[in-house]
């Protein structure tokens, strides 16, 4: 999924060379036997990729479509309201924008799931908005629990 919110900048030799006080190379934060660190964008990313994989799955219609994440632009920032994503018909291309979306939600510390299950609720209203269904439609059998 391609990142609009990253631009990949030269590095100075000198900072990749740095040595501290004689102290040697720094290494990573998490250590050589830990994963990386996962970031809270990281984690955006990851719930609008898996989301937008188990739609694919379920409809074929959604081939071709690009599914991308911005900050939020300005153009989306209206009077009465701020868009949390984009749809363009035309170019198949669904924008999601993780300010609007994260910022309104007004969490607690800890409550990630809560974060997840709004991402994933975006994800499904601006893929039944590009197939012009109700989001309800795209997964029926997923919410019934008896």
């Amino acid at each position: 999924m391609p990142r609009s919110r990253r631009v990949a900048t030269p590095r100075s030799p000198r900072r990749l060379a740095r040595d501290r006080h004689g102290r040697g190379m720094r290494s990573a934060v998490t250590g050589p036997h830990l994963e990386p660190l996962r970031t809270r964008l990281d984690e955006f990313d990851f719930t609008v990729a898996t989301t937008a994989a188990y739609l694919r799955g379920l409809w074929p219609e959604l081939e071709g479509v690009v599914f991308e994440v911005a900050q939020g632009p300005a153009e989306a920032i209206h009077g009465d309201h701020v868009d949390r994503w984009k749809v363009v018909h035309d170019e198949r291309r669904i924008t999601f924008y993780r300010l609007p979306i994260v910022r309104f939600l007004r969490l607690q510390e800890g409550e990630d799931r809560d974060e997840k299950l709004l991402v994933e609720s975006c994800v499904f209203r601006a893929v039944a908005e590009l197939l012009d269904k109700d989001p309800w439609e795209l997964a029926p059998g997923r919410y019934r629990h008896f």
